[in-house]
């Protein structure tokens, strides 16, 4: 349960005014249609995150555990000063013409390709091996708790959300969790 439990707070955290979170405002605002959207982000993100889970894990059963100690430690360390930093959406949006769902999927899924979040979901893997079902669930999970407000109430939500604090939040999870997995390898 910790493995869910801690990968959902984080992620959630580090969504916040992440570019997948600002890509869900804007297909909110251009598609206005929430359920398929949601639908969309929903099956883009389990696929994204079952394909990063499974290579956190993959990786986890083939590194020692001392240099996998350093690795997700460090690397947690540094996912928590990237959140400091906020994200952009880069370039013009352009829809597919396969309706709200199929536009919603595939653009989630390219946009989430290198995220912090995506990569957090590699590094929960390593750092909770077995219980694979339970990081995707919970990053999966994160991930909703910050877009589906962003679909349903869009713009209003967003002036209204003190992203600086949020962010703050967001950096000092990752480090605590960074120093969290160091301190417990190494002693």
């Amino acid at each position: 349960m910790q493995a869910l439990v801690s990968s959902a707070i984080l992620v959630a955290a580090a969504e916040i005014g992440d570019k997948t979170q600002l890509l869900s405002f804007v297909l909110a605002a251009r598609l206005r249609r929430p359920l398929p959207i949601i639908t969309g982000i929903t099956a883009a993100t389990l696929a994204n995150h079952a394909l990063a889970g499974s290579a956190g894990a993959w990786v986890a059963a083939r590194v020692s555990a001392a240099t996998l100690t350093w690795v997700v430690g460090l690397a947690f360390i540094g996912f928590g000063l990237w959140t400091l930093r906020p994200d952009t959406l880069a370039g013009d949006l352009r829809l597919i013409g396969g309706g709200a769902f199929v536009t919603a999927t595939v653009a989630f899924f390219l946009a989430e390709m290198g995220d912090k979040t995506q990569l957090a979901t590699v590094a929960l893997a390593a750092r909770y091996p077995g219980r694979l079902a339970e990081v995707v669930l919970g990053t999966t999970l994160g991930m909703l708790a910050a877009n589906v407000p962003a679909v349903l109430v869009g713009e209003v939500l967003a002036e209204r959300i003190p992203m600086a604090r949020i962010r703050l939040v967001a950096a000092a999870l990752f480090l605590a969790m960074g120093v969290l997995t160091l301190v417990r390898g190494i002693g």
